[in-house]
C-alpha cells in the first residue's frame, strides 16, 4: 500500500529515542488515537506489527525535525531545530492525499515548509501527548478527520 497519510509529529521524546519507537511513553495517546481512527486496536500489539498495520493502511510517520539540542521531552525545550527534508518526502510520495501534523510545533514547522504542497490537505491535530492536557476523548473527535485519507478498503 502506498502511503495516503503522513502523520508528523515534531521530534522524538526521550521515552521514544531510548526505545527506538515511535510514541514509545506509555501515556502518549498516539496509538490508542490512530488506532481509533483505523478500527484496529494497535496499542496492544508489539512496535513492529503497528508499524506493519499503519503501512497497510497506507499511513507514514515522520518527523518535522531532524535534529535539535533538547533537555527532557517537551517541545518547549527544543533549541536550534533543523527541519526534516520534508518536500522531498512528500514529492516521494505519490498517492498522498493529507499531511497532519500531531500538535502545534509540528504544525507551526510543517506548514512552513508544505505551504504550498499541491494535491495534499494539511490537517492541524491536538498533540498526542500526555503534556497535552486535554482527553482521549476529545483528541479523537480531532483525530476522526483522518479516516477519509485512508482507502475504502484496508489491506489484509
Amino acid at each position: 500500500m502506498e502511503t495516503r497519510l503522513l502523520i508528523l509529529g515534531s521530534l522524538p521524546g526521550d521515552a521514544s529515542l531510548k526505545a527506538a519507537q515511535y510514541y514509545a511513553h506509555p501515556r502518549n495517546g498516539f496509538w490508542p488515537l490512530i488506532g481509533g481512527v483505523l478500527g484496529e486496536d494497535l496499542a496492544t500489539r508489539p512496535y513492529e506489527q503497528r508499524l506493519d498495520r499503519l503501512k497497510a493502511r497506507g499511513v507514514g510517520l515522520w518527523d518535522v525535525i531532524a535534529s535539535a539540542e533538547r533537555s527532557g521531552s517537551l517541545d518547549a525545550a527544543i533549541r536550534s531545530p533543523e527541519a526534516a527534508d520534508l518536500r522531498g518526502l512528500v514529492e516521494s510520495l505519490p498517492n498522498l492525499r493529507g499531511v497532519a501534523f500531531n500538535g502545534k510545533l509540528a504544525s507551526k514547522l510543517g506548514r512552513r515548509i508544505l505551504a504550498d504542497v499541491k494535491g495534499a490537505a494539511l490537517i492541524d491535530l491536538p498533540s498526542s501527548s500526555p503534556a497535552h492536557a486535554i482527553s482521549l476523548s476529545a483528541k479523537a473527535d480531532s483525530w476522526a478527520i483522518l479516516g477519509k485519507f485512508l482507502p475504502d478498503k484496508p489491506a489484509a
